[in-house]
């Protein structure tokens, strides 16, 4: 399937706000949020690719808020409603606003989460908000990242293989071409999965880890910036697992 493809049929997702159930499951379909868009990457493709991804695993109704433009700067209409998360088994956050700094904007978002609502938090996501004063996205996150390195062919070292998020993945995988964000910070209640080494410094850095934020359980990966990354299958399966995990359905990848 060629690219030109892949982004059209994303578009076409994006429009429509969910994908085609294509199994079917006694405890219903997981409802499941993604919002996307902002600066720096083709979110119609990264769409695609991990919505398609996690309904091989499970049945899933996705609702895609893809808005804000291309900037740094935008916020989410959704995000103005107080029971925005409302119905919502997973939120997956992929969106991409580093210079968004209102503190009651970004409280209503974690408000959200710190009330029980699962997240996934991909790539640019860690750097969203990091113009604001306020350390509440931060601790929902459970890293502070706020630059990265340059893209590079990353080795990931596993440093809790046993996860369930992990399985499968290969001892020694070496991602696509893809950027390596520094962590500041590791936030209380925040446990890494997997590292990667800077190639600038040689310094490890967390590049996968859940985190417990008031009652939700969180998956983060600073990876995920390339078209190349979302074609990848170990990352698709690394984020499959991620958002079953959070929201505790897991079990249904190993199903027969």
């Amino acid at each position: 399937m060629s690219l030109r493809t892949l982004v059209l049929a994303a578009l076409a997702l994006a429009l429509a706000g969910c994908t085609t159930r294509p199994t079917t499951s006694s405890r219903g379909p997981i409802r499941a949020l993604l919002i996307t868009g902002g600066c720096c990457h083709n979110y119609a493709l990264q769409t695609f690719a991990l919505t398609n991804a996690v309904a091989r695993h499970a049945e899933i109704q996705w609702t895609v808020v893809n808005e804000g433009g291309s900037g740094t700067r935008a916020e989410i209409g959704l995000y103005g409603r107080p029971d925005w998360a409302r119905g919502f088994d997973v939120v997956v956050h992929n969106e991409c606003f580093a210079d968004t700094q209102s503190p009651d904007y970004i409280r209503r978002i974690t408000q959200a989460h710190e009330a029980g609502v699962p997240a996934v938090a991909i790539h640019c996501a860690m750097h969203t908000y990091r113009a604001a004063g306020i350390d509440e996205w931060r601790r929902f996150l459970g890293v502070t990242s706020r630059r990265h390195d340059h893209q590079s062919r990353y080795p990931v070292k596993k440093t809790d293989p046993t996860h369930p998020i992990l399985k499968g993945m290969p001892d020694g995988w070496v991602t696509p071409k893809d950027e390596l964000y520094i962590i500041e910070k590791l936030w209380p209640g925040a446990r890494p999965l997997a590292t990667s080494v800077s190639e600038a410094d040689g310094r490890e850095h967390p590049v996968a880890w859940v985190n417990g934020f008031g009652k939700a359980r969180v998956f983060g990966t600073t990876f995920g910036h390339s078209d190349a990354t979302f074609q990848d299958p170990v990352f698709l399966e690394m984020i499959s697992r991620g958002i079953l995990w959070a929201c505790g359905t897991s079990s249904r990848l190993d199903r027969p």
